[in-house]
């Protein structure tokens, strides 16, 4: 499924593509794994995304747990009936997309997601920075307050 405009990276594929997406926007490397994060909520909808399942096992709950997955759990490739590539874990039944993967085959990113694993503070403080700069960018003359 095509990311609307290149607002949002395609699930289906790799660290290119997410720089592609997110360099134009201002964002590093740093800030493209810390929102990659946001995924230890929610989930992926085969009638919405084509993707099917839940990053962790905890899907309402905010924390650190999609780093600490990513990087103990193992995968296993499949193919949702909406034809698209993912990996699911067996034990669990979490997933993984390609792009969140991704983040593992390249080493800076990767840093990056073994610090998040390790320090579920130094996650949320980096999370909180892209969030606020993803959510107000574009935006000129903003204030701190009303």
């Amino acid at each position: 499924v095509e990311s609307q405009e290149g607002r949002l990276p395609d699930g289906d594929k790799g660290i290119d593509h997410l720089r592609d997406i997110f360099y134009p926007k201002g964002f590093d490397d740093k800030a493209i794994v810390a929102l990659s994060g946001a995924h230890t909520v929610g989930g992926c909808k085969l009638e919405r995304s084509g993707f099917e399942g839940y990053w962790t096992e905890e899907p309402l709950k905010f924390d650190n747990a999609y780093f600490k997955d990513m990087l103990s759990k193992e995968y296993a490739s499949e193919t949702t009936a909406k034809g698209c590539p993912q990996h699911r874990n067996a034990a669990t039944g979490t997933i993984m997309l390609i792009s969140d993967l991704a983040l593992l085959s390249d080493p800076a990113f990767k840093g990056h997601v073994e610090r998040y694993a390790a320090d579920q503070s130094a996650y949320f403080a980096d999370f909180s920075e892209a969030w606020v700069k993803l959510q107000e960018n574009g935006c000129s003359d903003l204030r701190d307050s009303l």
